[in-house]
């Protein structure tokens, strides 16, 4: 299946159906007035989280989705049928975002979440509505509200507990493909990954995801190369695994290199927690690493990983390190997901406790 991880898609809630004017005529009743029904609702616009989807790739080849009218009243006091929702169904991760991608209209990081992003209009009113005791045969009815309509952007960033990010043929799709059971295309060119992947790794009981980005370069934040289209899938990341091929000329320089796109970019990637990583050892001769460690390492003021993902030398010391950092952020998430429900709790013990003195609010004084 092809990667796509934008696109761009009219979305249009329905309208309202008309109101009805409509008169009784039955046999033996004698005043018969009015029963015009009224329209029925259009349908909304919804959201759903769903599992087993990666890519944007529904909505390359249908671009418009549009909620069904309202149906509308007709007499005998019947209201018109509500109009069918329009349900797009999203992999985990994607924004929503407005037409000049500036704002993020929803966001949907858990299945099974549904957002309602457009209410269909309402249903006009029949003349039955109208029926007064001053005007018993009203011949005015309301047409349906019209629905919204608005261009939106889908944005995917993949959920990954850990991102891979270097220069091109820094080694990543190999390390990803020695550690978990994906299988990205590995090649001795550049840009060979052109999309991200993703890959389950495992250090005793604990599984985490691990994102490959595709390589950066210089200029990567202004559109060079792959440009920074794929940053945006490490901003999600807790931890950041950077491997710097052993290789380079310069180790610290394609450091530096790809640290400066990190902060050019934004998003809060230079801020996160990294990792680094020599990598292919097994490449360069046994005596030339430790000067290439001390390079690298009094570049970046800390400790340097090497590893091979060729040999399998370092592997295990990589996954004991990026463990870590994902624990600690799992357990930050469920801390904010308990503290949540706690403070979504907190009004109805105050409703319990004035229920129980009688009173009913702060300004709260006898009559």
């Amino acid at each position: 299946m092809k990667f796509l991880d934008q696109a761009k898609v009219f979305l249009k809630s329905g309208d309202g159906g008309p109101g009805c004017v409509s008169f009784r005529r039955e046999a033996f009743i004698e005043y018969g007035g009015p029963d015009g029904g009224d329209g029925g609702r259009g349908g909304a616009v919804v959201l759903e989280c769903v599992d087993g989807l990666n890519t944007l790739i529904d909505y390359r080849y249908q671009q418009h989705f549009k909620a069904d009218s309202g149906r509308p009243g007709s007499g005998g006091n019947r209201s018109g049928a509500s109009g069918g929702d329009s349900v797009l169904r999203l992999p985990v991760g994607t924004q929503v975002l407005d037409d000049d991608r500036e704002h993020v209209i929803a966001d949907l990081t858990k299945v099974g979440e549904r957002i309602v992003l457009m209410k269909g209009g309402d249903g006009g009113f029949g003349n039955a509505h109208y029926k007064t005791s001053t005007n018993q045969a009203p011949r005015k009815s309301l047409p349906g509200w019209p629905g919204e309509e608005m261009w939106v952007w889908l944005r995917l960033k993949l959920i990954a507990d850990a991102g891979l990010i270097g220069l091109p043929n820094a080694g990543k799709s190999t390390f990803l493909s020695s550690v978990t059971r994906a299988r990205p295309k590995i090649a001795d060119y550049p840009f060979t990954t052109l999309h991200p992947g993703l890959g389950v790794a495992t250090v005793g009981k604990e599984e985490f995801v691990i994102a490959d980005i595709p390589g950066l370069i210089e200029g990567a934040s202004e559109g060079a190369g792959l440009g920074h289209r794929f940053l945006g899938h490490v901003e999600r990341c807790a931890v950041l695994l950077h491997l710097v091929d052993a290789t380079q000329n310069d180790p610290a320089a394609a450091y530096r290199t790809v640290r400066q796109e990190l902060e050019e970019y934004g998003g809060g990637l230079s801020d996160k927690q990294e990792i680094v990583a020599l990598s292919k050892i097994d490449s360069v001769p046994e005596e030339d690493i430790p000067v290439l460690v001390d390079m690298v390492q009094e570049e970046i003021g800390r400790e340097v990983i090497t590893l091979s993902a060729i040999s399998g030398a370092g592997l295990d010391t990589a996954l004991s390190a990026l463990i870590g950092p994902v624990q600690e952020a799992r357990r930050a998430r469920k801390d904010a997901a308990a503290k949540d429900d706690t403070d979504f709790s907190e009004p109805e013990d105050e409703t319990e406790a004035s229920e129980e003195t009688g009173k009913t609010g702060a300004g709260w004084s006898p009559v």
